[in-house]
C-alpha cells in the first residue's frame, strides 16, 4: 500500500469526490495505477535487494546504466537513467568514493567525462542482478507469461508515446 488507503479505497474515493466532472476515468486509472506501481515496485526494490548492498533505487540504475553501456557518457546515464545531471553528479561521486565506478575524461573530446565500472563494480552487478531478477520474478508471479508479455508491450507503448512528445 503506498499510502494509509488501499488502492480500492482510494479509486471510490475519487469516484465520490470528482465523479460528476467530465473526465476520462479509464484513462485517469491507467496514469494514477503505472504510478502507484511504479512506487510501489521501486521501494519494494529498495527495501528488500538494494538496502542490503547499500544502495538507492538510483544509485542501482547508475550501476546497471553504465554495466549495460559501458564506457558511457555522463549525459548519456542521466538521459537513461531520467534524472537531472545534478543528482547524477551526487551519485556518481558516491560510488567513485565506494570504488565501484571510474570517470575519465575522453580522449576523443576532453569536455566529456565517461564512466566505466571498476572490477568491484562488475563483481556487484554480476551479484545483484541475478537476486534483483528473482524479485521481478516474485513482483509478476500472479502473471502468466502471456499477461506478462502483454504488460511488457503496453507499457513499451505508453513510454514510446511519452517520449515521443
Amino acid at each position: 500500500m503506498a499510502g494509509s488507503h488501499t488502492l480500492a479505497e482510494t479509486e471510490r474515493q475519487v469516484k465520490d469526490k470528482i465523479g460528476f466532472l467530465s473526465i476520462d476515468f479509464r484513462a485517469m486509472a491507467v496514469a494514477s495505477n503505472l504510478f502507484r506501481a511504479a512506487t510501489a515496485v521501486r521501494n519494494h526494490f529498495e527495501r528488500n535487494v538494494l538496502a542490503k548492498h547499500d544502495l538507492s533505487w538510483t544509485a542501482f540504475v547508475v550501476l546497471w546504466v553504465v554495466w549495460i553501456w559501458e564506457p558511457i557518457e555522463t549525459r548519456q546515464i542521466a538521459e537513461e537513467g531520467g534524472f537531472s545531471k545534478a543528482t547524477l553528479t551526487g551519485v556518481l561521486s558516491t560510488l567513485e568514493n565506494r570504488q565501484l565506478l571510474v570517470r575519465r575524461k575522453s580522449e576523443s573530446d576532453g569536455r566529456l567525462v565517461l564512466v566505466d565500472l571498476t572490477p568491484a563494480g562488475r563483481d556487484l552487478m554480476q551479484g545483484l542482478f541475478p537476486e534483483f531478477n528473482a524479485g521481478e520474478v516474485e513482483l509478476t508471479s500472479m502473471l502468466s507469461n502471456d499477461q506478462k508479455d502483454q504488460l511488457a508491450e503496453m507499457l513499451r507503448s505508453v513510454t514510446a508515446f511519452v517520449e515521443a512528445q
